[in-house]
């Protein structure tokens, strides 16, 4: 694998030499994924935001496999190198937080602390995995239908019918939120889902009990799932603490930004262990 395999739309907000964090979005989010966070965290942080591989105007050459989550993890750290981001801090939703839990057990010198919201370490057995890879296929055969942006906008609206998504679809700022997915493209959402979807991701369970980093597991009171996969998470790996947050199911920091943001400048901010 060359950098050449990744031509990444990223932006890096420079404040005064602050301490960086990189963001990572969810499954058809993008780079503008966590403007209101930013926008709240104001200018105590520098930021780094992209386009994970499969989303909005990041580009991959070569074949499926640069879209696997440890080939799309180090071609992550390499951007850092790139950028001279020597250590920095990590925030990961949902697909981007099985991304940041992986960068944090593979690559733990490169971050002070991590937060995973609405994340998972993947699936347990490799009956779950398959199972599990059955039905992406067929979430794909979906996507891939998606000629026009009508057929994308209805799939789009039964993909935040799910239960884990709570009420999130009564949220004032939906329509917009929707209209940013909009500019994905559904032929590379479909590379994204097969190539590192939670069926073809590693599973992470066995190594959790080797994390050296502090982790904050986040997850919405209205994402019953996601909150029992989190109390195992933090049973088992050393240095995480789990908070549930009102108000939000699986999208915290779209449904909840103000909380989000206080969690972030509290964990990021506290005296380090």
């Amino acid at each position: 694998m060359t950098k050449e395999n990744y031509q990444f739309d990223y932006s890096l907000i420079s404040n005064h030499d602050k301490a960086v964090i990189l963001f990572l979005h969810g499954f058809m989010g993008d780079i503008d994924e966590f403007d209101a966070t930013i926008k709240l965290l104001g200018d105590d942080f520098s930021y780094l935001i992209l386009d994970l591989p499969g989303h909005g105007n990041t580009q991959v050459s070569g074949g499926n496999e640069f879209y696997l989550m440890a080939n799309t993890a180090q071609a992550l750290i390499n951007l850092l190198d790139e950028l001279e981001i020597h250590k920095c801090f990590l925030v990961g939703y949902s697909m981007g937080g099985r991304l940041a839990l992986y960068l944090t057990l593979h690559f733990p010198a490169r971050f002070y602390r991590v937060v995973l919201e609405s994340a998972s370490p993947g699936l347990a057995t490799e009956v779950e995995r398959l199972e599990r890879v059955k039905h992406d296929a067929q979430i794909a055969k979906k996507l891939a239908r998606n000629s026009n942006k009508s057929d994308f906008a209805a799939f789009l609206l039964n993909w935040y019918s799910q239960p884990i998504f709570g009420n999130i679809k009564h949220h004032p700022e939906f329509e917009f939120m929707l209209e940013s997915r909009l500019h994905n493209q559904p032929v590379e959402l479909v590379k994204s889902l097969q190539f590192m979807g939670a069926g073809s991701q590693p599973c992470l369970w066995e190594i959790l009990k080797n994390n050296r980093i502090p982790l904050l597991l986040l997850v919405g009171e209205n994402d019953h799932k996601f909150i029992e996969i989190n109390r195992k998470i933090a049973k088992i790996a050393p240095l995480s603490q789990l908070k549930v947050i009102s108000n939000a199911a699986h999208n915290i920091h779209f449904e909840n930004t103000e909380k989000f943001v206080q969690e972030l400048k509290e964990f990021f901010t506290a005296t380090f262990i």
